[in-house]
């Protein structure tokens, strides 16, 4: 059965879609202190950590806290009809969600926007794995092997901090994740059932389903 995207009410979506920015790359991003003066925050300074407290569940979550929250310059207008440059953080969909999940409950208006970003990042998950099911076997293949390039970083910067610093230790632990993944075999074992060459990399050697079991 083909999933449906959930509507959401009017009101919440007026209010929220009327926040929306649009950079100059074309994408999607709301200022936090437009989203600040929606929640009815009275001041700025208590508005900052609720975000915060959105950048630990991002951090938690195992999320680079740079892709959603980004530090930036904003003109606004004074009363003379000057501008000044004030601090922003530029905001995706993604980290609207998380800072109205830590936002103070009692504020009807929070409970409009927990709504609206739930079912806005709820829509956005549905898009992506229509949009991952459309492509052909070596476009999925492509798109794994990027993410995963990506997590292996991060996964070995994690594991560094952790104390496995030695590349013999980064390739022991490696080792004991491939192990669990494929029945006792190691990285060599793979390599040697897989019949490659010596400077042939298993993961380039991988299908989309063998590449999503290992990301």
């Amino acid at each position: 059965m083909e999933e449906k995207y959930i509507q959401s009410n009017s009101k919440e979506s007026s209010i929220f879609e009327s926040l929306k920015r649009i950079d100059e790359n074309g994408s999607e991003y709301w200022s936090s202190r437009d989203l600040a003066k929606t929640l009815d925050y009275s001041e700025y300074r208590h508005f900052k950590p609720v975000i915060e407290k959105a950048k630990e569940a991002c951090i938690n979550s195992d999320i680079q806290v740079e892709d959603h929250f980004e530090n930036i310059l904003d003109k606004v207008k004074l009363g003379s009809g000057a501008t000044r440059k004030i601090e922003v953080i530029k905001l995706s969909r993604y980290a609207c969600y998380l800072i109205i999940q830590n936002a103070d409950p009692s504020k009807s208006v929070v409970a409009l926007g927990q709504t609206y970003f739930t079912i806005q990042t709820r829509k956005q998950e549905i898009l992506e794995k229509q949009q991952y099911q459309a492509l052909k076997e070596e476009e999925k293949r492509i798109y794994l092997r990027n993410e995963l390039s990506e997590h292996n970083k991060k996964l070995a910067s994690v594991a560094k901090e952790a104390g496995v610093k030695k590349p013999l230790d980064y390739a022991i632990f490696q080792n004991h994740g491939y192990k669990g993944l494929y029945g006792g075999f190691d990285a060599k074992g793979i390599h040697s059932r897989k019949g490659l060459k010596k400077n042939q990399n298993i993961l380039d050697h991988m299908g989309s389903t063998e590449l999503a079991a290992n990301l």
